[in-house]
């Protein structure tokens, strides 16, 4: 058995008791398979990138199982063919991480400033530069020039003009 994971976007304007339909479905197609059930986290609504389906925001759900990859398979047909959901998409679930949902960028408490070093000390993570590591050499051939090893080719079309 493999460990799957799949990121559900389900249509906002339906309603929650449809949308623990869909998760139930899931449940039941992975647990009538052999499989196992393991978490299941409601990420809730948020604004989408782009409009889907002339819908502005989602509804987000993160469930992670494991499964043979015939229930992969049969758990994503269904998930097509079901208008409250959005879009899907499964992937190996890979051990040890945690996924969890993004924080929201207003909500989350803003880093502690760094009390600021004095105007004519350099900073402390950066060593003091010499003035020969400023200068560029103009000898120096940009990276992406060809060497003199690799001869370059003029196709035989452009010969001929």
């Amino acid at each position: 058995m493999t460990t799957y994971e799949i990121l559900l976007l389900l249509d906002p304007e339906q309603a929650e008791a449809r949308q623990d339909d869909i998760l139930a479905r899931a449940q039941d197609l992975v647990e009538k398979s052999g499989g196992a059930w393991q978490s299941h986290d409601a990420w809730g609504r948020r604004r989408l990138a782009y409009p889907i389906a002339h819908k502005e925001e989602g509804v987000y759900h993160l469930v992670v199982f494991d499964a043979e990859a015939e229930t992969l398979d049969e758990i994503s047909r269904v998930l097509k063919i079901d208008d409250a959901v959005l879009r899907h998409m499964a992937t190996r679930h890979i051990a040890g991480s945690r996924t969890s949902a993004p924080r929201d960028e207003a909500s989350a408490p803003a880093p502690a400033a760094a009390p600021a070093a004095p105007a004519d000390e350099p900073p402390a993570d950066e060593a003091p530069m010499d003035e020969a590591e400023t200068d560029v050499s103009a000898e120096a051939e940009p990276e992406y020039a060809p060497t003199e090893e690799e001869p370059t080719e003029v196709p035989a079309e452009e010969e001929e003009s």
